[in-house]
């Protein structure tokens, strides 16, 4: 087995939630968490705890806020409450727990497939993944361009970005990469919803900080909610533009959205996320 595949591997099987008891289950997180628990990490096992109590459903959304700092060391438990189930449509609530407090909660809606309306917003005019530039075509790793992977052996996702670190200015609010896992899933559409939620945190809030900042140890970032859209089944081991912009940044808060499209361009899903954005050059108002 390659590194890539063993650290797919991880990912997925710590979305492989152990049931605790009825509606509530516990996660583990892959071995290169270190530090702070990946937020994306949290939302995609929360997200698979929430699958755990549907059946013939598949989420179409998700809503959630971060509210305290989660230790990779520690399991979290996740609770999860049926709120409601209906002939077409079910709604969750979970909350995720470490030592007794809540470090994350996430309401998901789930629908039942069914013909309708199509339309969608047309892809950016960008060049195909293979033409896109690699991180090493400037001098940086794949763990430099995601540094919360530094981690990995293997490092499970190949990255492209449209345009190199060196190339970006002030003020530009839309960024682009293309993503692609490197190792092999099988045909399950539920894992594949958990892979995108998880990948769709690594990027989104960097939209927003970019615009001001050359990189983040210029400022004091966290994610404070993450909301995500499913519009059309995908795989999450073929190649995906994330396609990201910050609508406005004002009060310490940056607002970011993205929409990820397969290589023909079709649009397969969305995301928006608000972050903290303290500027570390400038002091606090309670520190001065």
């Amino acid at each position: 087995m390659s590194a890539d595949q063993r650290d797919v591997d991880a990912i997925v099987q710590s979305l492989d939630l152990e049931v605790i008891d009825k509606n509530l289950f516990r996660g583990h997180t892959p071995y290169w968490e270190a530090g702070r628990l990946f937020g994306g990490m949290v939302a995609a096992q929360a997200l698979a705890a929430a699958y755990g109590t549907v059946e013939e459903l598949h989420v179409h959304s998700f809503h959630s806020y971060f509210l305290r700092p989660g230790d990779p060391d520690t399991p979290v438990i996740y609770d999860v409450d049926r709120i409601r189930d209906g002939r077409s449509f079910a709604t969750r609530r979970v909350v995720a727990r470490q030592d007794g407090e809540a470090i994350f909660n996430l309401s998901a809606s789930y629908h039942k497939e069914e013909d309708g309306f199509d339309h969608q917003v047309e892809m950016p005019k960008v060049g195909d993944p293979d033409e896109a530039l690699k991180p090493e075509d400037f001098g940086m790793t794949p763990r430099d361009f995601l540094p919360r992977l530094w981690e990995i052996d293997g490092i499970p996702l190949q990255v492209r970005p449209l345009t190199s670190p060196e190339d970006w200015e002030p003020g530009v609010t839309n960024r682009g990469v293309w993503f692609r896992l490197n190792g092999t899933l099988g045909d399950d559409p539920v894992l594949h919803r958990l892979l995108l939620t998880y990948i769709s945190d690594l990027t989104l809030l960097g939209t927003a900080v970019r615009t001001h900042a050359n990189n983040f140890d210029e400022v004091m970032a966290a994610s404070l909610d993450h909301a995500m859209w499913f519009h059309r089944d995908f795989r999450a081991d073929q190649w995906l533009l994330y396609s990201t912009t910050s609508p406005s940044a004002s009060g310490a808060r940056g607002f970011n959205l993205g929409h990820f499209f397969t290589v023909d361009g079709t649009l397969i899903a969305s995301a928006a996320q608000e972050g903290l954005m303290r500027d570390l050059s400038r002091p606090r108002a309670d520190e001065r």
